[in-house]
């Protein structure tokens, strides 16, 4: 048995590479950009009015004093996509401008039209009145004062959010190169396991498959159902396992039959294959008996999670997801730190994950509140949950106030926080 940071550096050095691939943006939501991506242009393109109202040159201005008006005569309008005015500006002269327009080169201020004094009357308006100085670049966004071109606009390995894509379009990105998704091929185990609707006392509904199927989308993988494999089959999953081997599946992941039991035959089975890197059971509740292999000479790897639904839960969350990660090159996650409501005793040894309740206290801080019904068989306390508590070994006693981290059970912490 191994400790988890153990297990979590054997996982760092077990990568697989995987392709990329061009993609419409469309089609990019929650995909992991393979390369940085830099834009080809100034935003905005141009100087341009933040505000409506009327453009102005500053200077027209130098001399003007609270006791007297100057008239300055309208002379046009341009709306956001009007082509720039182009005829020549004379003193005293000024332009009506929208939101967005470009500012016409030959004035440099905006005066917002909440401002504006007209002559003779706003209906009617020919001039506006001025008796001020106005600074010169007043409400004007300035060409390139967002990006420059070249600048970086999305980073490698970045999941792409709703956020990333109007940025995309914005720049007239079209197309992009992603990270392609991992393909992992789902094997169930045990003779207890089925999918019958209606079941007998001592069968039990294969709901680790759709659990895990479930997680495609927010943990970025392609999944397959390999079916159920009976507890005399271990023949028929080595069959399966040297197809894969040549096939595009890049994860096989078990659930069940990982363990020390006669009819465990996962581990037995991994181990016929060269394998470069390895590991069976880890200080780690739930979870165990999980098995890591990686194949030797090819971009294939094994995960056989245990067969209790919130074992395998934690466990793909704990060990399979980071791994995805690290194939999709997405940086490490970050736990959120919350506070603890309650106080927590484990084995010092073991690194525990316990099922848990995040909310916000008054001043919007984040506690978390550990459930009762921490055994592994229980879906209660599960469904009660929306975070997963995380408590490293080398410790026994969590107090209440301490700060903890935590980790989101069904989605990764980074779009949210």
């Amino acid at each position: 048995m191994i400790s988890y940071n153990k297990s979590k550096i054997i996982l760092k050095k077990s990568i697989i590479k995987l392709g990329e691939e061009l993609i419409n943006i469309n089609k990019c939501l929650n995909r992991v950009t393979s390369k940085n991506i830099y834009v080809h242009s100034h935003y905005p393109s141009g100087n341009n009015a933040a505000f409506d109202g009327y453009a102005i040159k500053s200077s027209d201005t130098h001399k003007l004093n609270k006791k007297t008006f100057n008239k300055f005569r309208i002379i046009g309008s341009l709306a956001a996509g009007d082509r720039p005015l182009k005829k020549r500006v004379k003193k005293f002269e000024t332009v009506e401008i929208m939101t967005g327009a470009l500012v016409p080169k030959f004035f440099d201020t905006i005066i917002p039209i909440e401002q504006i004094n007209f002559f003779p009357n706003k209906k009617n308006a020919r001039f506006i009145l001025l008796n001020k100085k106005i600074p010169k670049f007043e409400h004007v966004r300035f060409k390139g004062s967002d990006y420059k071109k070249g600048d970086l606009l999305i980073p490698q390995g970045t999941i792409l959010q709703p956020n990333h894509i109007l940025a995309l379009r914005t720049f007239g990105v079209k197309k992009i190169k992603v990270k392609k998704k991992p393909n992992i091929l789902f094997f169930s185990t045990g003779n207890e396991i089925t999918n019958k609707d209606k079941i007998l006392d001592w069968e039990i509904r294969n709901s680790n498959r759709y659990y895990i199927e479930s997680l495609n989308q927010n943990f970025l993988f392609n999944f397959k159902d390999g079916g159920i494999l009976k507890d005399n089959q271990t023949n028929l999953f080595k069959s399966h396992i040297k197809k894969i081997l040549k096939s595009k599946i890049d994860l096989v992941i078990t659930s069940g039959a990982v363990s020390a039991g006669k009819f465990d035959f996962v581990p037995s089975v991994i181990n016929n294959f060269q394998l470069s890197y390895y590991f069976k059971s880890v200080a780690i509740r739930p979870g165990k008996p999980i098995l890591f292999a990686k194949i030797k000479g090819k971009p294939k790897a094994v995960f056989g999670l245990p067969g209790n639904p919130i074992s395998s839960a934690a466990c793909f969350r704990f060990f399979v997801y980071p791994y995805l990660r690290s194939l999709l090159g997405i940086k490490e996650e970050i736990p959120l730190k919350a506070i603890l409501r309650n106080g927590f005793r484990k084995k010092k040894d073991f690194t525990r994950f316990v099922k848990s309740k995040l909310s916000t206290t008054s001043n919007g801080k984040l506690e978390v509140k550990i459930l009762k019904g921490q055994e592994s068989f229980r879906i209660k306390s599960f469904i009660q949950s929306n975070i997963w508590v995380m408590l490293p070994s080398g410790k026994d006693k969590f107090k209440k106030g301490e700060t903890v981290d935590c980790f989101f059970p069904n989605q990764p912490n980074k779009i949210f926080f």
